[in-house]
């Protein structure tokens, strides 16, 4: 396969070895406990008589912007962060790095998209108060306190500590980030 050029492509591709990966080691899609009050379309079907079901990434079919953030923030939201967010509907996944475990953050759906944005919009008016980079984050690490972000202006991949400026360069775009990772199964 070529290497991914965009962000979706990245995703895709990493999507694409997590499912595989989980299925070789556990035999079926990973599955989550189901809940009526936020139903996802990566959700596939129930899981035997359980209240679980399996779940898998899926392409989002919905149009969904960042153009509300845009407007109230009178800001352009980097072109990596609006494709990172809106190509697929997710759990968290977990992957591996050369500085340990993270967690990539996505929507589960819609209506948790909307949410997602509130947080978004919430982070951008807080590191605006602190007079810091606008930062919009994309993954929690196993560093309680620390969270990749992308730089907003830039594109670039930064550690931050909550509250913080960012503090070490993690990779000079997200592709080449999420080019550098591995599913954790």
């Amino acid at each position: 396969m070529n290497e991914p050029q965009t962000v979706r492509q990245a995703l895709e591709h990493f999507n694409h070895e997590f499912v595989s990966a989980w299925q070789m080691k556990h035999g079926s899609l990973p599955s989550v406990e189901h809940d009526s009050d936020w139903p996802s379309p990566c959700e596939q079907k129930e899981v035997s008589d359980s209240e679980f079901v399996s779940w898998k990434p899926v392409e989002s079919l919905k149009a969904l912007d960042f153009s509300n953030i845009e407007s109230a923030l009178s800001v352009n939201i980097h072109p990596d962060i609006q494709s990172y967010y809106t190509s697929f509907f997710s759990a968290n996944l977990p992957a591996q790095t050369s500085d340990g475990q993270l967690e990539l953050l996505f929507a589960w759906s819609p209506e948790d998209f909307e949410r997602l944005q509130e947080n978004i919009l919430g982070h951008i008016w807080m590191k605006r108060k602190l007079k810091q980079p606008e930062t919009v984050f994309f993954a929690v690490t196993d560093n309680d306190d620390v969270n990749l972000v992308i730089i907003n202006e830039t594109g670039e991949v930064w550690a931050e500590k909550v509250g913080k400026k960012p503090h070490r360069k993690i990779a000079d775009s997200l592709v080449v980030f999420l080019q550098s990772i591995e599913p954790v199964v």
